[in-house]
């Protein structure tokens, strides 16, 4: 079936759906809404919200929960259940009933939140209330015109590589529409609503990971970002002095006052930073969304120092195992993924820390945890990634900008109590373990032919080898399988010095992504060298 037929196809599903299609005009968005089904990937699904095949949208979020719901009956035999959550982005309250209805139907145990709620406090509900799966809408720190779909296992993980090679079986195998029982979920009686009770649960093993409660003058500006962290991050920042950004404060799923809700963008953060520079804070703290990642600003002179994800993680990193030193021991291990710096690692390692890597995506963290649990060998006591993904405890096993959040703000009260700002703090990290200058490029992509493109572009990079820079010392490819991580399409050139580039096509957006760790006792030096392999990766991305 072409483009072309599909297209045929939805115009009879229902009138709206219908009245969508037959207003574009443009020959190349048909054939972007339907050249390919929209894809349940490792991470579940994400895209353009839409009609089609290709967008988020009723039909696509019922294939994908009805294959799932057939996954989950093919592996058990009992009650199943499964907890429901959502953000605060356009249709994800919609799509989550509509996936509640679907359960329902299935004749399965459906627990879903009657308002939004971050990422980890889905991912903690699913193994708190003892269910077989989890599911959260949500598309993260994306644009607004998308949304998604994660599925969770039953220790709150996302589903990694065998759970989804399998649960793509069977959604792949809905090929009509029809058979997929939509249901309402209004008065259903396989339907419990859950809210504050489950909530509050979640944030008791969020306090347990507290480590520094002593009183401090640290000012802080938190924005939600139009998001889900409002509330529980502010509950878990009660006794400090927080200021909320009011314009980004409630939900707005259109994210109307920034570009992009992405703690990554530099400009995420400008309304917070101007509203820190009006009241003398000495901290701006942002979630996303769906709050699993957090970026921070921090008081630097007149002006506020935006942080990278890898400083924030190495702060963190030695934070935390500065306070919990006398609890170390040989079992205790730090995770981190290969885009990671090894700053982080590096600090890990003189404190005694087994240190192993994952591919790029936390819910391979998890799933360590998981095993860690499981045999007994090793202990979980941070995991983190580059793009400002953070977890420190077991109660979730994905990041969570909610116990990041106060932990942050506690480890600036600890400096600031030292007479020292985290600027003072990530200086004498690199005065002792050298410096790391990290930075990420993303080309978008769009449609079928940058889909195309971004596959060509990984051929040439791999075709280029050693003569693609000067002083490349070794050449990871992922995609055979290296060491027992899974097989993936990511290269990373590790240069003499230590330094190294890694690149990927991303796995949520059309982007391809080149990651840079430069290592040089100079800082001047390595602003130099990062702009000259910037330059060769680029003139080749937009040859």
């Amino acid at each position: 079936m072409n483009y072309r037929d599909k297209y045929n196809l939805w115009l009879t599903f229902d009138e709206n759906t219908k009245s969508e299609l037959l207003s574009v005009t443009d020959e190349k968005e048909i054939e972007d809404r339907f050249y390919k089904d929209l894809a349940f990937g490792t991470g579940g699904l994400r895209g353009i919200m839409g009609a089609g095949s290709n967008r988020m949208n009723k039909y696509t979020v019922g294939k994908a929960t009805f294959g799932l719901a057939n996954y989950l009956k093919s592996k058990n035999d009992g009650e199943i259940k499964v907890a429901l959550a959502y953000d605060s982005r356009n249709n994800s309250a919609f799509f989550a009933k509509t996936a509640a209805g679907i359960f329902a139907s299935c004749g399965f145990k459906v627990y879903l939140y009657e308002t939004l709620v971050p990422v980890p406090v889905l991912s903690f509900t699913t193994a708190f209330l003892g269910c077989t799966a989890g599911v959260m809408i949500t598309a993260s720190h994306n644009p607004k015109e998308y949304n998604g779909y994660k599925v969770y296992d039953s220790k709150g993980c996302q589903f990694c590589t065998e759970d989804a090679k399998n649960a793509i079986e069977f959604i792949n195998k809905i090929d009509d529409f029809s058979t997929i029982p939509f249901a309402d979920v209004e008065d259903n009686e396989n339907i419990t609503m859950i809210g504050e009770n489950v909530l509050g649960e979640f944030l008791k093993q969020v306090k347990k990971q507290s480590v520094y409660e002593k009183p401090s003058d640290l000012k802080i500006v938190y924005t939600p970002l139009h998001g889900t962290g409002n509330i529980p991050v502010r509950r878990m920042l009660e006794g400090m002095d927080v200021t909320v950004v009011k314009e980004q404060e409630l939900p707005d799923g259109n994210f109307s006052t920034v570009r992009s809700p992405n703690p990554e963008e530099k400009d995420a953060l400008n309304i917070a930073i101007e509203t820190a520079k009006k009241i003398g804070a000495d901290l701006v703290l942002g979630t996303d969304p769906d709050c699993d990642r957090v970026g921070i600003a921090v008081k630097d002179g007149d002006d506020y120092k935006l942080f990278t994800g890898n400083q924030t993680g190495a702060l963190l990193v030695k934070f935390i195992l500065t306070m919990h030193k006398d609890e170390l021991n040989p079992k205790s291990t730090l995770v981190k993924t290969i885009v990671t710096s090894e700053l982080g690692a590096n600090i890990g390692r003189k404190f005694g820390l087994n240190v192993e890597e994952t591919l790029t995506g936390f819910k391979y963290i998890g799933d360590k945890i998981n095993k860690y649990e499981a045999s007994g060998e090793k202990e979980f006591v941070i995991g983190y990634e580059e793009s400002y993904g953070y977890l420190v405890g077991t109660h979730a096993r994905d990041k969570d900008a909610v116990v990041s959040s106060m932990l942050i703000c506690q480890m600036a009260a600890w400096y600031k109590n030292q007479g020292k700002t985290l600027v003072d703090g990530l200086n004498e990290i690199y005065d002792e373990y050298g410096y790391y200058l990290d930075f990420l490029d993303s080309f978008v992509l769009k449609g079928k032919d940058g889909a195309e493109k971004i596959q060509s572009l990984m051929v040439t990079f791999r075709e280029k080898g050693t003569s693609l820079l000067p002083d490349i010392k070794e050449i990871i490819d992922f995609k055979d399988g290296i060491r027992d991580l899974p097989k993936e399409n990511v290269l990373k050139y590790i240069l003499n010095d230590g330094s190294w580039i890694a690149v990927r096509p991303s796995g949520t957006e059309p982007k391809i992504k080149v990651y840079y760790s430069v290592v040089d006792p100079d800082k001047e030096n390595a602003k130099l060298r990062l702009e000259k392999i910037r330059g060769i990766m680029g003139g080749i991305i937009n040859a």
